[in-house]
């Protein structure tokens, strides 16, 4: 269970000792569709996130850009209460890997799941920043956990 990095999404991504990326991540009003709860593309951007850097864990330099994603939504997903979001990798070659994710509520119940495939990129053919200066890094907080654990 190590912290890689911070997400997208101003969360903290953590490997779980299964080869999991997993982060905790409570939504906000803003990130609302209908009242009292969070907009799907909130929830899929936090899939493709998370899904997308699963692939860190087998390779530090590796960057994926997402090719296709497919979100199902199986329950209405609240905001203001902490929501686990999970990605591991299916399937890994030199140029493209592919991932499966959940957003699971606190119930343990998943409330939505998220397959994926991504190519991967130097960083250089992505974006022109520093990947270790102040565009990408985590600012720990009080909040941040120490381990996750995912409900079975």
């Amino acid at each position: 269970r190590e912290r890689k990095e911070q997400t997208g999404l101003a969360s903290a991504a953590i490997e779980l000792e299964d080869g999991t990326m997993a982060a905790v991540v409570t939504a906000r009003p803003f990130h609302q569709s209908y009242p009292g709860r969070v907009h799907g593309g909130v929830i899929t951007a936090l899939l493709d996130e998370t899904i997308g850097r699963a692939v860190n864990i087998l390779e530090p330099e590796a960057w994926g850009v997402t090719a296709e994603l497919k979100t199902r939504y199986k329950k209405p997903v609240p905001y203001g209460v902490p929501l686990i979001v999970t990605g591991r990798l299916t399937a890994n070659n030199r140029r493209m890997f592919t991932g499966t994710g959940e957003i699971i509520l606190p119930s343990g119940e998943i409330a939505a799941t998220a397959e994926g495939t991504y190519v991967k990129m130097k960083l250089s053919n992505i974006s022109d920043f520093n990947a270790s200066g102040d565009d990408w890094r985590v600012y720990p907080s009080a909040d941040d956990p120490e381990y996750i654990d995912v409900p079975e």
